[in-house]
């Protein structure tokens, strides 16, 4: 790294939603979620250009510039989508997952122009004079396809190098990948040298794949990890029990995994633990995760976040997760 991020606290604060991820929020209540996050001293806050295509990070540095004048907050965004003018969107209408008055739409591109003209139209959006992290955005299978090797050619011989030129200027302290998968930050890693990898999803209560290989090829290169989507797309926020079909994957559950989740949230239950709570607190135990990254869209979100992280968690509960195959033998657990 060229420059020390410091700590980014167990609890980091996610902005897609202030992006207005799948609603329309008030410019007030963004700004009251970010205040509250702020108030409660978490310090880590990340974006993206694709959220909201531009509104998040508008957002979030309107909030930072009267909240965080001596810039203390550590704060990253993304790279590899560029924002394309649509004059003729409807702003009314859910947009790649988003509904926003931003008349844009993102489109991937992972060239080295592309990344260099993402970070300066960052800094202006989000009111800094520099970001800290810098993430390339969905690089992978589960977001390209069989248009993968294609794509990553392009980052490796575009976008990383200028990543590496950011970092190695001092314009960013750390460079890495956002992804939805452990396959491609396995791959990355074969391929060029970078400091933190933010997996949404992958290494959570529900899954634990990546200690097979990521984890320990991190622990081996010093890669600390950001664990966002910690409830597998609300799973493991709302339970099975609610009557309804709890999404995982950004899909509905297929039945194997609403089973296993069931089990899980029945030993929770036992121990008068929040299902959520275990989610969030468990990814945190492994020594290569920095921080977890749940989705804040409301005061009430930040609230009960801060809540879930801190709730007491009898060992007995990890120990009857564990004899139930349910968390790996191999996984670490809070003590």
């Amino acid at each position: 790294m060229s420059a020390p991020l410091g700590d980014l606290g167990p609890l980091a604060f996610g902005a897609a939603s202030i992006g207005n991820l799948y609603r329309a929020i008030p410019a007030d209540q963004a700004q009251a979620v970010v205040r509250r996050a702020w108030e409660a001293g978490i310090r880590y806050f990340d974006t993206a250009p694709h959220y909201g295509f531009g509104l998040s990070e508008k957002r979030l540095g309107a909030a930072l510039t009267e909240l965080d004048p001596d810039g203390a907050a550590i704060v990253s965004t993304k790279v590899g989508r560029r924002l394309d003018p649509r004059p003729e969107a409807d702003l009314s209408a859910i947009r790649q997952g988003f509904v926003t008055p931003e008349p844009y739409e993102s489109v991937f591109d992972y060239s080295y122009d592309a990344v260099m003209r993402s970070h300066e139209s960052s800094l202006k959006r989000l009111r800094r004079d520099r970001i800290d992290i810098l993430y390339a955005h969905d690089i992978g299978s589960f977001a390209h396809g069989a248009d993968h090797p294609r794509r990553f050619a392009e980052f490796v011989e575009g976008g990383y190098r200028a990543m590496r030129e950011l970092r190695d200027s001092g314009a960013v302290s750390a460079i890495g990948l956002g992804v939805n998968e452990a396959a491609v930050c396995v791959e990355m890693l074969g391929a060029g040298d970078i400091d933190l990898l933010m997996l949404a999803g992958r290494y959570t209560l529900l899954e634990q794949d990546p200690l097979d290989h990521l984890l320990p090829l991190c622990a081996e290169r010093g890669v600390q990890l950001v664990i966002a989507g910690p409830y597998n797309s609300g799973i493991l926020a709302k339970g099975v029990r609610t009557g309804t079909i709890p999404n995982f994957n950004y899909e509905p559950a297929p039945a194997a995994i609403i089973d296993r989740v069931g089990r899980i949230e029945t030993i929770c239950a036992a121990h008068g633990v929040p299902l959520p709570a275990a989610a969030l607190q468990f990814p945190l135990a492994h020594p290569q995760v920095a921080s977890v990254v749940p989705g804040m869209g409301s005061v009430g979100q930040v609230d009960a976040a801060l809540g879930l992280i801190h709730h007491p968690i009898p060992a007995q509960c990890w120990a009857d997760l564990r004899a139930a195959g349910l968390i790996r033998p191999d996984a670490p657990v809070p003590v």
